[in-house]
């Protein structure tokens, strides 16, 4: 384990228990339905023969593979994450991939070997305690002009794939106290103006924030409803209050209903930033 994790003690065991044990075992579903936004950043990146390249956030895997594949030959790839069951699979579906490794620790403290090329993350850099260190420390792994790419959530308001579900939701679950918008989550760099302001204080320049809208990989209802129920804050919310759970499907489902095609297929609507960025 690379670092000092104190700063990201909560994450760090949000992702080590019921949360990362989740993704894991939905990681196949997950992939499906953001790879298209992935695969954007992927191309922003734009990776090439022989790099040495930085997953941080890898998750389970996929992006990091990705990567690799497009790195040979002579490339190296190191995907880095805090979790340990979603490591498992990562190093799984990884195994014999050439210049493919993988760590378990917090890239914003890891101590850092050869420089990198790149540095690369699929909602993986929005958990940090203290996001303008946190982007400074991996600026200090990059070569000079090093480059990074990254994708993270917009606002709740514009990605339906969370709003609507938790609007749904709502009434039947206990009152929620008033989120933080710049605490550690999923929408924690969602304001463009807070996020290129954390990359010029972090030492990065040639800041390029580019949006991504679209559908989301499609579902079946009932798959849709579930992923809705265990992930997130509404997942999180129905762990805290179980007697909720029944009413709370029942409120889900049929809001999803209301928006599947004639097949019984979910489409989700969603918001990201394409996010570039150089050393300097």
């Amino acid at each position: 384990m690379w670092g000092d994790m104190s700063d990201n003690a909560d994450q760090i065991a949000f992702w080590n228990g019921q949360a990362g044990a989740t993704w894991a075992a939905l990681a196949d579903r997950l992939d499906r339905q953001i790879e298209a936004v992935g695969e954007a950043a992927l191309a922003a990146l734009g990776p090439t023969p022989g790099e040495r390249i930085l997953d941080v956030g890898c998750g389970c895997g996929a992006t990091s593979i990705a990567l690799a594949r497009r790195v040979v030959p002579g490339g190296e790839v190191v995907g880095v994450d805090v979790s340990e069951p979603m490591l498992a699979v990562a190093r799984r579906r990884g195994a014999g991939v050439p210049g493919l490794s993988f760590q378990e620790g917090d890239a914003s403290a890891m101590a850092f070997g050869s420089p990198f090329d790149a540095i690369f993350s699929r909602f993986g850099v929005m958990f940090f305690a203290r996001p303008v260190e946190a982007f400074a420390h991996l600026r200090q792994g990059l070569k000079p002009d090093g480059r990074m790419a990254f994708v993270c959530w917009q606002g709740l308001e514009r990605n339906d794939w969370m709003r609507r579900p938790l609007e749904a939701a709502l009434p039947h679950l206990p009152p929620p106290a008033p989120p933080d918008p710049q605490a550690p989550g999923p929408f924690a760099l969602a304001d463009p103006d807070r996020l290129g302001a954390i990359l010029r204080q972090a030492g990065f320049r040639s800041i390029r924030l580019v949006a991504w809208e679209g559908e989301l990989g499609a579902q079946p209802l009932g798959e849709a409803v579930e992923l809705s129920l265990r992930l997130g804050p509404l997942g999180r919310a129905l762990q805290e209050n179980p007697d909720r759970h029944e009413a709370v499907a029942r409120a889900v489902s049929a809001a999803l209903a209301a928006e599947a095609d004639a097949m019984g297929w979910v489409r989700p609507r969603a918001a990201a930033w394409i996010v570039t960025a150089r050393a300097s």
